[in-house]
């Protein structure tokens, strides 16, 4: 009996907890200054950021936060010299969108 309380209080702990998320990405360039802002997140989270990041900002900085206050304004100022879009893919990292005009 003791068994089913015990896994019934799992089941209704994992029911109501919620899934782990950020509302607002910014990413730092070596020399501080921001690069990237936007709800999404410039690199492919599933992989480790210390081999997504670097291949997008080299020295940078990834910060996320569950709070989007201030993130409606993107900022999308990430190099891509060096990069071309397959190898930014095969690395896991999403190329930055062209600017809006």
């Amino acid at each position: 009996m003791q068994a089913i309380r015990f896994a019934l209080a799992a089941l209704v702990t994992g029911l109501s907890a919620q899934a782990a998320s950020a509302a607002c990405y910014i990413v730092y360039g070596a020399d501080k200054q921001v690069v990237y802002r936007a709800q999404t997140p410039p690199v492919d989270m599933s992989r480790q950021l210390h081999e997504t990041l670097p291949l997008v900002v080299p020295g940078g900085t990834m910060v996320f936060s569950l709070d989007s206050s201030g993130c409606e304004l993107e900022i999308n100022l990430l190099p891509v010299a060096g990069a071309s879009r397959a190898s930014l893919a095969r690395a896991g990292v999403r190329a930055p969108r062209a600017p809006r005009g």
